[in-house]
């Protein structure tokens, strides 16, 4: 393995783009093929069986020690593109090492636009549980033609998470999701967190229906996704037994997702997901003078005040040092609730707070309204 160990020396002084291993040494290597790529900071690994592809995340620190065991466990042929070149190494039947350079020139190949097909976190072709049982994926991990829409719709939500998990910067992660329902998207986050991006994680959904507790625990251990946890409990009042650095909170009606904003304010913790639901709560208290417009169409108030609700959340988590976006979503169901909130705690300016407190109590002057997660952070917003 010396002069393996040499070539790669070799090839990893260039900057790693892509490394293939090919060419099983016999029938009794568990994997067919591995592909190694490069990330942001870090290599993902996918190990692909006959039926099955496995993710993993590598630091770069560990790349040649991953090579050399590859080449002596399992396989006969390592391909290497690189910023430079493309890199070749295989050993014959008699164990003969045979070492290739070409130039930059046979480096990656361009795609043409029409001709690239986009590349989703949840990929195709790997077989994931929930999606399966969602109808969306076969048993062989093929997308159901009919379920392309939802398939990509889930892409786009594990990509609003995972955008708020690079700035996170940690392995270990605690969650709570709030009114799981029947917990799609939570097996889903699972999934993705713990096999894709190899995180630790303890995940806790809570719902206030028994039967769909319980279901969604059998499913759970169905899966072998032993971090993953149910439990019947209320948004307003709940009170977890471990630190929540992640808080997840989908369609919860009305003044819930005031309490689950509110929670995860309490808590500290780090990233904040929510998608609000029935704000009604404005649309009964806004009265404005100088707009009676806003007032005279019912669909048109009741917009106005779901649109008001939600501008005035994004201000207070930005009075509480969040780092603050409301993104466009459209979830599963298709329904006009669109929007999503998306938190991260982060050291924003004092000039940042008073400036979001000043719009908040603007509105709030203008229209004669006080919303619940106001009144509930009362204390925090006068200490700015």
């Amino acid at each position: 393995m010396e002069e393996i160990s040499t070539y790669i020396n070799q090839i990893l002084e260039d900057e790693i783009i892509k490394i293939v291993f090919s060419n099983c040494k016999n029938a009794e290597v568990l994997y067919r093929k591995v592909i190694i790529q490069r990330k942001e900071s870090y290599f993902q690994i996918e190990k692909y069986t006959q039926k099955q592809v496995f993710h993993e995340n590598m630091d770069p620190d560990a790349i040649k020690q991953v090579c050399l065991q590859f080449l002596e466990d399992a396989f006969t042929q390592m391909n290497v593109w690189g910023k430079n070149g493309e890199y070749s190494l295989k050993i014959s039947k008699k164990g003969k090492v045979l070492y290739h350079k070409t130039t930059v020139k046979a480096s990656l190949p361009k795609i043409q636009p029409h001709n690239r097909k986009k590349q989703y976190l949840l990929e195709e072709d790997t077989v994931i549980p929930p999606l399966v049982d969602m109808g969306i994926f076969t048993k062989d991990g093929k997308v159901v033609q009919s379920m392309y829409d939802k398939y990509k719709q889930i892409n786009k939500f594990i990509e609003i998470i995972d955008d708020a998990i690079r700035k996170y910067k940690k392995d270990q992660i605690n969650i709570v999701d709030f009114g799981c329902g029947k917990s799609y998207l939570t097996f889903v986050v699972y999934y993705y967190l713990k096999v894709v991006r190899n995180m630790d994680i303890q995940m806790i959904g809570l719902d206030l229906k028994e039967e769909v507790i319980h279901q969604c625990n059998d499913a759970a251990r169905r899966y072998g996704y032993d971090g993953l946890q149910f439990e019947v409990g209320d948004i307003n009042g709940y009170h977890s037994h471990i630190p929540i650095d992640m808080v997840i909170s989908l369609h919860a009606c009305d003044t819930a997702t005031d309490f689950a904003l509110f929670n995860a304010i309490e808590w500290d913790a780090k990233i904040i997901i929510s998608v609000p639901c029935c704000q009604h709560e404005i649309a009964n208290q806004m009265t404005n003078d100088y707009l009676p417009i806003l007032n005279r169409y019912g669909i048109v108030k009741e917009r106005t005040a779901a649109l008001m609700t939600d501008a005035i959340r994004c201000n207070l988590l930005t009075c509480c040092g969040y780092k603050t976006q409301l993104l466009e979503f459209i979830d599963l169901s298709h329904t006009p609730k669109n929007l999503l909130i998306r938190a991260v705690k982060t050291n924003l300016s004092s000039e940042s707070k008073i400036t979001a407190q000043k719009e908040i109590q603007d509105i709030v002057n203008a229209f004669g309204i006080k919303p619940t997660l106001l009144e509930l952070l009362e204390n925090r917003i006068h200490k700015i």
